[in-house]
């Protein structure tokens, strides 16, 4: 049976931070489903300001709670991750698959989301710098580098990272 992943962003996502998983996953043969709090489309953006291209939502959060996903990757962009850590079904959504120890992949902002699930104490990440000190006042070790596992977790800096970020996301599910 073939996984499934779930991609949680809302508008404001930075495009390649939600693309370049997708088709590296979906590459690996995994099924893929975008889950957003609202239906219909998200605004991706390009650089966090210059509105790129929309996309179609598979799956409400509400809809997707019913779902069986075998991870979830979370996507940056400032506002994004921003909107979704205070949306408290996505935030219910993502603690799912931290109490569950189920794979994660956050970039960039990405991790704000994992911080408001409760999903970083003890563990070790990178991110954009700017994230950091919210990492760390989480409970997290914090570390600047391309890619970090540790555990259920996958984690990268910025769109830079995206080559290395793919290969460690896809190796997640590798079994």
């Amino acid at each position: 049976m073939a996984k499934v992943v779930a991609i949680l962003a809302t508008n404001g996502v930075e495009e390649v931070e939600m693309v370049q998983p997708r088709e590296a996953l979906e590459k690996a043969g995994i099924q893929v489903k975008l889950v957003s709090p609202q239906g219909g489309e998200i605004q991706a953006m390009n650089e966090y300001v210059k509105p790129a291209k929309k996309y179609k939502v598979d799956l409400t959060v509400g809809q997707a709670a019913d779902e069986k996903f075998d991870g979830l990757v979370l996507p940056g962009g400032t506002t994004n991750p921003d909107h979704l850590r205070m949306d408290e079904a996505s935030v219910a959504f993502v603690r799912g698959f931290v109490n569950e120890k189920k794979p994660i992949a956050a970039i960039c902002h990405g991790a704000w989301t994992l911080i408001e699930a409760n999903g970083v104490k003890g563990k070790t990440l990178t991110s954009w710098p700017s994230v950091h000190t919210d990492l760390v006042n989480a409970g997290a070790k914090w570390v600047d580098q391309e890619v970090v596992e540790d555990g259920n977790l996958v984690t990268s800096r910025n769109p830079h990272d995206l080559p290395a970020f793919c290969k460690a996301l896809v190796a997640q599910y590798a079994s």
